[in-house]
């Protein structure tokens, strides 16, 4: 009798037993087949210092072990740290690999297969592949894999037999010859191959475990890897019409450019009629003017003005014109809520439907020359709804160069909805050709300045990893749990630095440094843009609010182009105080000072530039 030292969970091993250890990715079927293989007598034991809980059972002269789904081995999280402990425990493989995402699935395949296991594969769920209109070459991926590849339906059956009998012909697959070369030099360190390759791959744990330095290879390897798994899948897997369901099309549609981006432009045409046009209109409309302003601030003005009057340093914090209990709630319900509500409403859609990370793909390549990557669309789009929780979905970024490139770009070149309608009312009253110059404008900048910071900032940036889920009718309770859940947490974090924002503005409008600051700027707009001297004031206000700063510029007797050049710089001019709060928030105080001086000067530079052109 033996038990599973090396693995931690008391199992106990036969005589002559040999260890069938299954492995794959998360929801790819695994239970069915162990179900199969083991029938009723399972047993469960929790992995010592973990909360994961491990299932076996018998199969024969094979004590059948599962894993939790994994998408590599390493110690990254529990469930890695567990999967890769029982692997290194067991003889025999079987990798459940789900066929309609190879791409995703063979990278541990690969990894299994450079751990010289023996392996069988599973290729399940291939109903789901006539579906998406895919054709897999099973015989071609048995070839350039090495190993036994049995495709499966698992759920009605279909193949469940012929895995059974085929677990005798396990074998050892195609290993990369570079990597297993490398391998070798670690093996009279470690126990076996596959500890080698974990300790190649950076894995901490099994480093210390044999008291050895980690090689600093892990993303050379991984990148190796990568490139395996996408000729393996370039020579094996064909797309097809014949058999693709509607939604399947559909999808393809999305991920071609010709086909793809009209259909982007017409979603976006959609989001902006939708939340640029309706919810920031009339919505807002009722919600800040009819409501909060309307009904609440006069009741809390009138509760509060009993107790400390206007016009003292107290009243102004409290009720003034940018109080913390008149501008702060003011601005966070009555205009933001809703804009939030909205927008995330639209992005629970989009992501619910499986078309959001279609747009990530689309445009991956397209971001790539910025220092990003397709993911950072996302932000970019809900810069239009508002700035400030856009600069909070720039976490979702893989890299800090990233994360400072896409803030920098969204705080510089996009404009918020509420400030979006108020400069399309501006621009539109300026002809189409001004209207021209501005879009371009505004776009040139943003392309500039994101290659000039690609270009200069160090580091690399993440590749674009995401799985591609089936398109699908959106359900609303995920929706609408989504949109409630999002919207609550951006309230929490926001709603303090809102009040924190009003009170400074208060203070700095009591104490005359507001004026201070508008005459020390008045000199580079009449001198350098070519504007009259009110439009300092707007600049200032669109500190404060954005939409605020371009309603601003609508009371100022100004040229055409004058009203351009205006409308230029307040687009590229710092975000509003609450979006600078939340940079300096998420991006550290000598980040964000940078990100804020530099909107300053490419503002106004670019002002100039054109104001001199025209």
């Amino acid at each position: 009798m033996g038990h599973c030292h090396d693995c931690n969970v008391n199992i106990k091993i036969k005589d002559g037993e040999k260890k069938l250890v299954l492995v794959g990715n998360p929801n790819v079927g695994k239970s069915v087949f162990f179900n199969k293989l083991t029938g009723l007598y399972v047993d469960v034991s929790n992995f010592p210092g973990t909360t994961v809980d491990i299932s076996y059972g018998r199969y024969k002269d094979y004590v059948v072990i599962d894993t939790p789904g994994v998408y590599g081995v390493s110690s990254f999280n529990e469930e890695e740290t567990v999967a890769r402990d029982v692997i290194l425990f067991g003889d025999i493989i079987l990798n459940v690999v789900d066929a309609v995402h190879l791409d995703r699935d063979l990278f541990l395949t690969k990894q299994l297969i450079d751990m010289g296991k023996p392996m069988i594969i599973a290729l399940n769920l291939m109903d789901d592949v006539r579906r998406n209109g895919l054709k897999v070459d099973t015989a071609k991926l048995e070839e350039l894999l090495g190993v036994p590849v049995i495709p499966t339906t698992a759920i009605k059956g279909e193949g469940m037999d012929l895995v059974l009998s085929s677990i005798d012909k396990a074998s050892v697959g195609n290993r990369n010859p570079q990597l297993t070369e490398r391998i070798k030099e670690y093996l009279d360190k470690v126990d076996n191959e596959a500890e080698a390759l974990l300790v190649l791959e950076d894995d901490e744990n099994v480093a210390e475990r044999h008291q050895v330095r980690i090689s600093g290879l892990r993303d050379e390897i991984y990148s190796d890897r990568r490139k395996e798994v996408d000729c393996i899948v370039t020579k094996s897997v064909i797309e097809t019409i014949k058999g693709a369901s509607l939604r399947t099309k559909i999808g393809r549609w999305m991920l071609n450019p010709i086909t793809g981006i009209p259909m982007l432009a017409v979603t976006l045409y959609i989001m902006f009629k939708i939340l640029g046009v309706f919810v920031a209109s009339t919505v807002v409309g009722f919600t800040e003017e009819t409501i909060m302003e309307g009904m609440y601030r006069p009741f809390i003005e009138g509760i509060v003005g009993s107790f400390v009057s206007q016009g003292t340093f107290f009243g102004d914090i409290l009720i003034g014109e940018f109080g913390i209990l008149t501008m702060a709630p003011v601005y966070i319900l009555g205009l933001l809520l809703p804009l939030i509500v909205g927008f995330y409403i639209m992005m629970a859609i989009l992501e619910d439907s499986g078309y959001l990370p279609r747009i990530a793909a689309l445009v991956d390549r397209s971001l790539t020359s910025l220092g990003l990557n397709g993911k950072a669309i996302i932000p970019l789009i809900l810069g239009f709804g508002c700035v400030t929780m856009a600069t909070m979905t720039t976490r979702i970024l893989g890299t800090k160069r990233e994360k400072i490139i896409a803030t920098m770009l969204l705080g510089l070149a996009i404009p918020c909805s509420a400030q979006l309608g108020v400069i399309a009312g501006l621009i539109s009253q300026l002809g189409a050709f001004y209207t021209v110059v501005y879009v371009l404008t505004i776009l040139i900048v943003f392309i500039i300045v994101g290659t000039i910071l690609n270009k200069l900032m160090p580091g690399e940036s993440s590749k674009l990893l995401i799985d591609l889920p089936p398109i699908r009718v959106p359900q609303l309770k995920n929706v609408m749990m989504k949109t409630v859940q999002k919207t609550w947490m951006f309230l929490k974090e926001a709603t303090p630095l809102f009040i924190l924002g009003a009170l400074l503005i208060s203070i700095m409008q009591y104490t005359n440094i507001l004026v201070i600051i508008q005459n020390a700027v008045a000199p580079i707009t009449v001198g350098l843009l070519d504007l009259p001297k009110e439009t300092a004031t707007a600049f200032i206000m669109g500190i404060i609010r954005r939409d605020f700063g371009a309603a601003g510029l609508s009371s100022i007797t100004m040229t055409q182009v004058q009203t351009m050049v205006s409308l230029i710089v307040m687009t590229l001019f710092v975000p509003c105080i609450a979006a600078i709060m939340v940079i300096f928030k998420e991006r550290g105080y000598k980040d964000a000072l940078i990100i804020w001086l530099g909107s300053f000067v490419v503002a106004f530079l670019t002002g100039g530039i054109v104001a001199f052109i025209f």
